[in-house]
């Protein structure tokens, strides 16, 4: 039996509460520092409060230190692990192998994506040094991640949905290098949603004011059995600087379909947490945040990655704009839309793919396919347009947050007069046996009072969901005691707090504890790539595909030497046709 593991985001303690509420099996959050995010710090505290929670229904937390790390700060960063690992912590996501030699980490380790696992021998070099989880990067198509997970003992990682770094991860130095603010530090300036000109070595304009570097963003959702059968056990949502609502419909979307491909697979896959979830809002990926979706490279094919027209999110097509009526200081705009069903509300947020990118604006009043709002500049008829909020489903993801509850066997038995012994068994395993003595009459109708005690035992307290498997007397006669209501919800609430004492069980993913510790022989210059390497970015997108100018996959024509140009900045593209690649340099006339 595989146990498969949905790993949500948690930008603080309140969102990762809420991915586990939302059937998240795990959470990976930042410490109050070195996590590769230099917003998305949190104390300690809460930290223990996160653990706390998630414990309550076997699901983990993993704490981020994925930055390369210098020498000067690696006793703060062991104390810090130090604290973490106490406050409950089940593993760290780390960038700096070098940590995988303190004896006194005893919690798992893991391989951040950061250390650009694209090979096998990558995969091997990161399990050796005592990792006991490798993070794949995210360019890689199935059949590479067949091989590493057949060449590795450890457990494997994948990114399934989220925004994508357009170059393979943590091999970017263009934010360093354009603003001095390191994306190993955590201090990416995101330069790859900036507007850039395609430029030719005449200096000739060939695309103007486009996000040439930007992907969509990566959605996997339908490959999940496919992902599972190549051996990858923890399928991993980016987003530790996304929203609470994207975190619990995103993380909704993948837990459902995790739960049927274990319904259709019950006896090879397990959910690696535990616990059903139940109210909230149906999952819509197209409802928050995104670019547009891709499935990147994992058919080992090329396709339309860019999002170069739409570097922030554009939300959901929802129809073409068919008329423009000026009023004074507002406008009304009428739209086509997609479908008959499709409802608009007063304060959606809208977008399109304006000259210089995306422009939004809010409808103040909406009605049928009407959207009055004020003026609009670069907006005219035939334009697709977008919403990218949807005001009542956002409403709705805060009035109606999904419930996440452990179910609980009872069996009740009667013996004496009235000792009462209730046992109850959680889906998690933990067991135990209530005994309860009352001095009550004889119920006078058998069959009544059983219903009253499975009615009020079979409810919910806590977080578990109680259901009463039998009620069996060996008092004289056979009889029951006569329970009031409020008794019988008493003796229900009392094993729930008994159930709370004892630690939930854990599920094994695979290889869930720590690694025997690695020889720790890496200095800070082997962890990290080479300062002088010659590019600042190596990519598997290439910019002549998603133009129609590839010469091998096209059979475009040769074009020379391409820039692009920022601001007076000039950049240097490079194509690796051998390896299908792309690289951005410094431009040698800069």
């Amino acid at each position: 039996m595989t146990c498969l593991e949905l790993l949500a985001p948690a930008r603080n303690a309140d969102i990762g509460i809420a991915a586990i509420d939302c059937g998240a099996d795990a959470v990976y959050i930042a410490g109050p520092q070195f996590g590769a995010r230099k917003d998305a710090g949190n104390p300690i505290p809460e930290i223990a409060r996160l653990c706390e929670h998630a414990h309550k229904f076997g699901a983990r937390v993993f704490v981020t230190v994925n930055i390369l790390l210098r020498d000067d700060e690696m006793e703060e960063v062991r104390r810090q692990m130090l604290a973490e690992q106490e406050a409950g912590v089940d593993a760290f996501i780390i960038r700096d192998l070098r940590i995988c030699s303190w004896k006194d980490i005893t919690v798992p380790l893991h391989a951040s994506t950061q250390c650009a696992i694209r090979t096998v021998e990558d995969a091997k070099r990161c399990a050796s040094a005592g990792c006991s989880r490798i993070v794949l990067e995210r360019e890689l198509p199935l059949s590479t991640v067949k091989e590493i997970c057949a060449a590795v003992d450890c457990e494997v990682e994948c990114f399934v949905h989220g925004a994508l770094c357009v170059c393979y991860s943590g091999d970017c130095r263009l934010s360093e290098y354009l603003d001095g603010r390191s994306a190993d530090r955590g201090e990416c300036i995101q330069a790859c949603r900036s507007l850039y000109d395609l430029v030719d070595e005449s200096g000739k304009v060939l695309v103007r004011n486009k996000a040439l570097l930007s992907l969509k963003d990566l959605d996997l959702h339908d490959r999940l059995q496919e992902m599972a059968a190549a051996g990858i056990c923890s399928f991993k949502i980016e987003g530790r600087l996304k929203s609470i609502s994207y975190v619990r419909n995103i993380t909704r979307y993948y837990s459902e379909a995790l739960d049927a491909l274990v319904a259709a697979e019950p006896d090879k896959y397990a959910r690696a947490a535990f616990g059903k979830v139940s109210g909230g809002v149906a999952a819509d990926p197209w409802k928050t945040f995104n670019r547009g979706y891709t499935e990147l490279f994992f058919d080992g094919k090329r396709g339309k990655w860019s999002s170069m027209d739409a570097p922030k999110s554009m939300g959901e097509f929802i129809g073409t704009v068919v008329a423009l009526r000026r009023r004074g200081n507002i406008v009304e705009i009428g739209i086509k839309p997609t479908s008959r069903g499709l409802e608009l509300h007063n304060g959606d947020g809208f977008a399109f793919a304006g000259k210089n990118g995306v422009i939004g604006f809010r409808g103040d009043l909406c009605s049928g396919n009407t959207i009055v709002c004020k003026p609009v500049d670069g907006l005219h008829e035939g334009m697709s347009l977008y919403r990218n909020i949807d005001t009542a489903f956002e409403k709705e993801l805060d009035r109606n947050p999904a419930h996440r509850e452990l179910s609980v066997a009872l069996s009740v038995r009667v013996h004496g007069k009235w000792n009462i012994d209730v046992t109850a068994v959680s889906e998690d395993g933990r067991e135990l046996m209530s005994p309860f003595k009352a001095d009550l009459e004889r119920a006078e109708n058998r069959e009544r009072a059983e219903a009253m005690i499975r009615e009020q035992l079979g409810k919910r307290s806590l977080h578990y969901h109680f259901h009463v498997d039998s009620v069996v007397s060996d008092a004289p006669g056979a009889a029951l005691p006569l329970l009031s209501a409020s008794t019988i919800n008493s003796i229900r609430r009392l094993i729930a707090e008994d159930l709370d004492s004892i630690p939930v069980r854990f599920n094994p993913i695979m290889n869930v504890a720590a690694a025997e510790s690695g020889s720790g022989a890496f200095s800070a210059e082997e962890t990290a790539f080479p300062a002088a390497a010659p590019y600042l970015m190596r990519s598997k997108y290439c910019i002549k595909y998603e133009l129609g100018m590839c010469p091998v996959h096209q059979g475009a024509k040769p074009c020379g030497k391409l820039f692009l140009l920022n601001n007076g900045r000039r950049l240097a593209l490079g194509f690796d046709c051998k390896n299908c690649e792309m690289t951005v340099s410094p431009s040698p006339n800069q």
